[in-house]
């Protein structure tokens, strides 16, 4: 799929094992993200000597299992992001698709893309969804809403969690075929 947003075509398509390398080096941006939401103490999201972090176990699964979706996300013809779904729920047991991770560079944010690249990955996957943000994700939860209710879904609630499962947001909602 693909759209045209502020003159640049927005284009998310499933991410196959020749695009597997991609996406983890892509990954490694989106935790240097995450990393400035961790204490200073904190030791989970910490430079390895090689100036990488950690490998990320699960992103792995995305490949090997039926019920993940890897995707990867192009502005004018670069990558510039991804979406890994999953059907692991945050409030225990499963659910038919969770955006497990999503990520667009920081160059793409705030002028709609990431927006546009959510309606495609909805488009591409319609039918029940959660979205989690962790509590401490600011950014994230200012963008959720807004970018979910863009995109024209429909049974949309939104629960705060806070317990063993899950802190923070997290929205359910029924993806509408392209």
């Amino acid at each position: 799929m693909a759209g045209d947003h502020a003159g640049l075509t927005v284009s998310v398509t499933p991410a196959g094992e020749a695009e597997r390398a991609l996406i983890e080096s892509l990954f490694q941006f989106y935790l240097y993200d995450f990393s400035e939401m961790e204490p200073p103490e904190a030791t989970d999201l910490v430079f390895e000597e090689d100036g990488r972090y950690r490998p990320f176990p699960p992103l792995a699964t995305y490949w090997d299992e039926a019920d993940r979706w890897p995707l990867l996300i192009r502005v004018g013809g670069r990558p510039a992001g991804f979406a890994l779904i999953n059907t692991h729920s945050h409030r225990g047991g499963h659910v038919a698709r969770n955006m497990g991770e999503f990520f667009v560079a920081r160059k793409y944010r705030g002028g709609g893309i990431a927006a546009e690249a959510l309606r495609q990955v909805l488009a591409l996957h319609p039918g029940p969804w959660e979205v989690a943000v962790v509590a401490r994700n600011a950014r994230a939860k200012a963008f959720w809403p807004r970018a979910i209710a863009a995109a024209g879904v429909r049974e949309l609630t939104v629960d705060e969690r806070n317990d063993d499962h899950w802190k923070g947001p997290i929205w359910s909602f029924r993806a509408l075929p392209a």
